[in-house]
C-alpha cells in the first residue's frame, strides 16, 4: 500500500523543535507548508534581536515562516484549510481550541517524558530531580488539557547516572524526531490507536525558576547532586561558600558521614570541594565565580589560593 504524502503545519521554538523540523526537511516524504515561530526576542547582554532555532533552519531552507504574537491570531479557517497535520514541538504557547480539530488529522505534539508522568513545562529537569532511573518521548494527540491528550507512541530511554538536562535533552530530542517520523507514516497509512492516559496517574513538572537554583543545604546530597545535573545548563544551581558566590556545573556524592553544620566547608583541595549537607557529603567538581568561566576546582583554587586559607582544620 503506497502512503500518501502528508500537508504538515509545524510550529516551534527552541532546539528541541529545530531537531524535529530538520527530521521533517531531510529523512521525511511529508511535506512542511508553513512553519510557526515565536516572536524574535531581544536577548544577551547587548539586548541583540535573537532568532529562534526554528525560524533559523526554516530561512536556511526557505519554508514560508509566521510569527503571530499569539496563537489566537491565527486563522484556522485560511491558515489551516488544507494542513492533514499541524505538529507542535515546544511552540511556547498553548494552542486555542479552534486550532486543534481544523487540519485533517489534528494537532499532535512531541513531549519529553512517558505521559502520563511529568505533564508541564520542565519534563526533563523534574525526571532528573526526582531520581527518575528512565524517561522517553511521548507522541500526543493535542487537547484541550495540559498534556492530557490520547498518547499515540511512546519510546522509553533511560535516564544515566550522569545524566544532566543538556544531555538528555539531546539523546531525547533525537529520539523525539525519530518517533515523530514512524508517527506520521502511521498517520498516512491510517495504522493509529490513540490511547488515553491514565489521569491517576499523572504528576506535574512545573517551571522551573531562579530562586529553585539556591542550594539549600540542609537537604541529603544525594538530592543535591540530581538538582546540579537538572539544572545544568539552565539556571545552574548557585551557592555562596565562604564569603564567594559559586555556580555549581558539577558535583559528586562522597559516601561519608558529615559532622559539620549543612552548608560547611570541611576539605578543599584539588579534586573538589567538599560540603556538609544535611546527610552525607557533596564534593563540587566544577564551578563558576562571577564574571568567570567554568572552572575545575584545580583551576579556580589556582586562581583563588585565599579560597583554601578560610576552610580551617581539614585543608589539603
Amino acid at each position: 500500500m503506497i502512503k500518501p504524502n502528508l500537508r504538515l503545519a509545524f510550529a516551534g521554538t527552541p532546539e528541541l523543535a529545530a531537531t524535529a523540523l530538520e527530521a521533517l526537511i531531510k529523512r521525511s516524504p511529508h511535506i512542511v507548508t508553513t512553519v510557526y515561530t515565536q516572536p524574535d526576542r531581544h536577548a544577551g547582554r547587548g539586548q541583540k534581536l535573537a532568532l529562534s532555532a526554528v525560524k533559523q533552519l526554516a530561512l536556511k531552507h526557505g519554508l514560508s515562516i509566521l510569527q503571530p504574537p499569539s496563537p489566537a491570531e491565527i486563522d484556522p479557517d485560511t491558515q489551516l484549510a488544507r494542513v492533514d497535520v499541524l505538529v507542535v514541538v515546544a511552540y511556547g504557547v498553548l494552542l486555542p481550541e479552534k486550532l486543534l480539530n481544523r487540519p485533517r488529522y489534528g494537532c499532535i505534539n512531541i513531549h519529553t517524558s512517558l505521559l502520563p508522568r511529568w505533564r508541564g513545562a520542565a519534563p526533563i529537569q523534574r525526571a532528573i530531580q526526582a531520581g527518575d532511573s528512565e524517561t522517553g518521548i511521548t507522541i500526543m494527540q493535542i487537547d484541550t488539557g495540559l498534556d492530557t491528550g490520547p498518547i499515540l507512541a511512546q519510546v522509553k530511554c533511560p535516564i544515566a547516572a550522569e545524566d544532566t538536562s543538556g544531555s538528555l535533552h539531546d539523546k531525547l530530542a533525537a529520539l523525539g524526531a525519530t518517533c515523530l517520523l514512524e508517527t506520521l507514516d502511521n498517520i498516512a497509512a491510517n495504522n493509529i490507536n490513540p490511547v488515553p492516559q491514565d489521569n491517576s496517574m499523572a504528576t506535574y513538572a512545573r517551571k522551573i525558576t531562579k530562586a529553585e537554583a539556591r542550594v539549600d543545604w540542609s537537604l541529603p546530597a544525594i538530592e543535591l547532586e540530581r538538582t546540579v545535573r537538572a539544572f545544568n545548563p539552565s539556571p545552574v544551581a548557585y551557592t555562596e561558600l565562604n564569603g564567594l558566590k559559586l555556580r555549581i556545573w558539577q558535583a559528586r556524592i562522597i559516601d561519608q558521614s558529615a559532622h559539620d553544620s549543612p552548608g560547611a566547608v570541611i576539605a578543599c583541595h584539588r579534586s573538589g570541594i567538599d560540603v556538609a549537607t544535611g546527610k552525607g557529603i557533596l564534593r563540587l567538581l566544577k564551578v563558576q565565580p562571577p564574571g568567570k568561566r567554568i572552572l575545575s576546582i584545580a583551576e579556580f583554587l589556582n586562581g583563588r589560593p585565599d579560597f583554601v586559607t578560610c576552610v580551617t582544620g581539614n585543608s589539603k
